[in-house]
């Protein structure tokens, strides 16, 4: 099951890691954000133990989502170290996702 990230546990849980993760910033009025859902769900099984993979409620969530200047969702980043490396912005096919995470896990 893909992790819920929020303003209060983001910089221990995302930023103070050392593994990929993969954040889907999102909205339950979002019909692209419920499209994806589904498959950030089945990453979250896939990568389970080797990439942390969860969401951002941009609504519930409004620090995290300005920090990172999110103004278009479904918008996907890929922090390691406490770096962006990589973004996806817009409903996306699950083999984009797993090139992205191939490519910097």
């Amino acid at each position: 099951m893909a992790l819920e990230f929020t303003d209060a546990n983001f910089k221990t849980d995302v930023l103070e890691s050392n593994k990929l993760n993969v954040i889907d910033f999102w909205a339950e009025w979002c019909g692209p954000c419920r499209a994806i859902g589904p498959v950030i769900e089945e990453l979250a099984k896939d990568y389970a133990g080797t990439v942390n993979i969860g969401k951002v409620n941009v609504d519930n969530n409004p620090q995290i989502s300005t920090t990172y200047g999110i103004t278009s969702i479904p918008a996907i980043l890929f922090v390691k170290n406490g770096e962006v490396v990589d973004k996806l912005v817009g409903a996306q096919p699950k083999a984009n996702f797993v090139k992205k995470i191939e490519l910097h896990k």
